[in-house]
Formats: C-alpha cells, sequence, structure tokens
C-alpha cells in the first residue's frame, strides 16, 4: 500500500452507525403526543400511533372527535419499564400521568401507561418504522 492511500484511510472520516432509539426516545414519543393534541396537530398524533394510527382503535375522524371538548392536555412521563426485545421487534411501556383541562373549564387527571412499539433497524423497508410509535393505552381517572 501506498503512503498517500494510507494517510488517506487514516484521514477518511468514521461514520458511527445510527444509533437505536432507547428509553428516552419512547418517553419522548409520549410527550411529542401530547404536544401535537395541544397545538391542535391530530394529523401528527394520529401518526405517532402504530400502523399509521390504526392502533388507536379508531378511525381518524372518530380520533379527532375524542378531543373536542378538550381544551387543554400535558402529559408526565416516568422512567420506561419492562423494555422487551424478540428477534426484529422492541416493545416498552412509559408510565404517564395525564392532565386534561375541558372546555367548560372541568379538570381530569389520569394515570397509567401507553406501551410503545418498534422495528429493529434493517427489518422494515419504511426506515419510519424503527421508531417508537404509541401501540395500546391503559390509563385510568384519578380521584
Amino acid at each position: 500500500m501506498s503512503f498517500a492511500l494510507t494517510l488517506a484511510l487514516l484521514a477518511a472520516p468514521v461514520v458511527a452507525p445510527a444509533q437505536e432509539p432507547g428509553a428516552q426516545d419512547a418517553r419522548d414519543t409520549v410527550q411529542a403526543y401530547y404536544a401535537a393534541i395541544e397545538r391542535g396537530d391530530f394529523r401528527t398524533a394520529y401518526g405517532l400511533w402504530d400502523r399509521g394510527g390504526q392502533a388507536s382503535g379508531k378511525s381518524f375522524a372518530a380520533f379527532r372527535q375524542g378531543f373536542a371538548a378538550t381544551a387543554h392536555s400535558r402529559v408526565e412521563t416516568r422512567n420506561p419499564v419492562n423494555a422487551d426485545a424478540g428477534m426484529s421487534q422492541r416493545w416498552i411501556t412509559v408510565p404517564v400521568d395525564v392532565y386534561a383541562t375541558l372546555k367548560n373549564g372541568k379538570r381530569q387527571h389520569f394515570r397509567g401507561s401507553y406501551t410503545l412499539h418498534r422495528v429493529v433497524a434493517g427489518v422494515s423497508a419504511n426506515p419510519a418504522d424503527v421508531n417508537w410509535h404509541l401501540s395500546k393505552a391503559k390509563l385510568v381517572a384519578v380521584r
């Protein structure tokens, strides 16, 4: 190998592989979901559900209508638990407290969790599948 080629190889930038989304990314997804709802961007919020929104169990119209009486909402997330990995799938649960104010002034508080899902990089042809998506919600009213 020539000296110039050796120098060129040593000077070439090293590109690290993209980092797989982790626990903080799962929390960020739940927070992004509520931020989208708060600003009335229901299309983005719906899209954060797995399978293009289908995992919400509602059509987009029904999903949007479900927030018709909501004036404001916010979420507090806690450290994710129950991380589970299959051969090409990842699952994680994010515990939450959700606070909502209805348009009539009534305040609501829900506690529970969101289970999020993603696909391991390189498995799906859709690059968005590597990101965390909401898979299911378990929320109960706190009195």
